[in-house]
């Protein structure tokens, strides 16, 4: 099994806060593992104060639930009764919103990156570009749904 090294976990952190500082953005970045455990959050100069903690709960959902946050979007809206108890559940609570990205390498799940500051298309464009440019995989496949890929 492999696992997301500190080193790594910087380096998403590194490249996000650059293509948000790109954008003229200000953004929080968060890197936990597979289990949703925190390796690295950064704030930097200007970026509002409740940003390290949406970064993180973004990181924690797409870990701990093996899917971008944005895919989860469907389920939280067609089960919310389900889906709010998800926040009594775990170490923090789960959203359905963009900007969380699940760290994925040779099809196995390695860890989760939240990024928060900017809208959510702004947050999920930094976090898909880092995780393309350092070469993560960004296909999941869809639940429910035989063969479609999300």
């Amino acid at each position: 099994m492999t696992k997301l090294t500190m080193a790594e976990a910087e380096a998403l952190v590194d490249a996000a806060q650059t293509a948000a500082r790109e954008l003229g953005k200000a953004v929080s970045v968060a890197v936990v593992d597979d289990g949703g455990f925190l390796l690295v959050v950064k704030r930097p100069d200007g970026a509002r104060p409740l940003t390290p903690n949406i970064a993180i709960v973004k990181a924690y959902s797409a870990a701990v639930m093996q899917r971008p946050t944005k895919m989860l979007k469907g389920w939280a809206e067609g089960n919310p009764g389900f889906f709010a108890s998800l926040s009594t559940m775990g170490a923090h609570p789960i959203v359905a919103t963009e900007g969380g990205v699940t760290i994925k390498r040779d099809g196995e799940i390695l860890g989760g990156l939240g990024v928060a500051g900017g809208t959510g298309d702004e947050d999920q464009e930094i976090a898909d570009e880092v995780l393309a440019a350092l070469g993560y995989e960004l296909e999941f496949q869809a639940w429910g749904v035989p063969g479609k890929r999300g």
